[in-house]
């Protein structure tokens, strides 16, 4: 199934990110530089000012820095493909990030004592990061997981969208944004299982037990 967002956002924004890939790879910056970077402006998004009630600022900063997704990415390519330990740390980094991201939400909404918005936090989280290990496994066993409605990219805009629209006064914008996201966040992991199943009957042997 096509994604909703990812593939028309990265076509548009292509235009903006290489040439700032391009000067950023000719001052000598590597895309793992970028990866760190980014990470800490999310950290400090999430963590500074969303955790701390600050839902606008804290949803523009995190916007802003998860770009760089876009970014070191493409200055990866630039610079002859992603190494190794550049696709580890990318993916690594991004795991922080998220688990920073929907902690910062469920701390915030405990402390504003709305304990199904903490629950629904709590599952965007869990889910959103079993979403990344099914495809992670899939590809470790040498299958293509590339299949869902709901990837990082849009992830992250749903629960963004959620906490602009709360920061400006619109009630209970975030708490639904948030229960859409573990809707979609677990309809995304049984999209996945069973993409890799049918890819895993499709290469047993006929009369073999799977």
């Amino acid at each position: 199934m096509a994604k909703i967002f990812q593939v028309s956002a990265r076509a548009g924004m292509a235009r903006v990110v290489e040439p700032i890939a391009r000067r950023l790879l000719r001052a000598g910056v590597t895309p793992n530089a970028v990866t760190v970077t980014g990470t800490l402006g999310v950290l400090v998004g999430a963590l500074g000012l969303g955790a701390r009630g600050h839902l606008v600022a804290g949803a523009l900063v995190v916007t802003f820095f998860a770009l760089t997704d876009l970014l070191d990415g493409t200055m990866a390519r630039m610079s002859g493909g992603s190494t190794r330990f550049g696709a580890f740390l990318d993916s690594s980094m991004d795991r922080v990030a998220d688990s920073a991201v929907f902690g910062a939400v469920a701390y915030w909404l405990a402390t504003e004592g709305d304990h199904a918005g903490v629950a629904a936090a709590l599952l965007c989280l869990a889910a959103g990061g079993l979403v990344s290990y099914v495809k992670a496994r899939a590809e470790g066993l040498g299958m293509t997981c590339n299949v869902g409605i709901a990837e990082r990219t849009e992830r992250l805009l749903i629960v963004g969208v959620g906490g602009l629209l709360t920061g400006v006064g619109v009630p209970y914008a975030l708490q639904v944004a948030l229960w859409l996201l573990a809707a979609v966040s677990i309809f995304t992991v049984g999209q996945r299982m069973a993409h890799v199943y049918r890819q895993a009957q499709a290469s047993t042997p006929s009369g073999s037990r799977g």
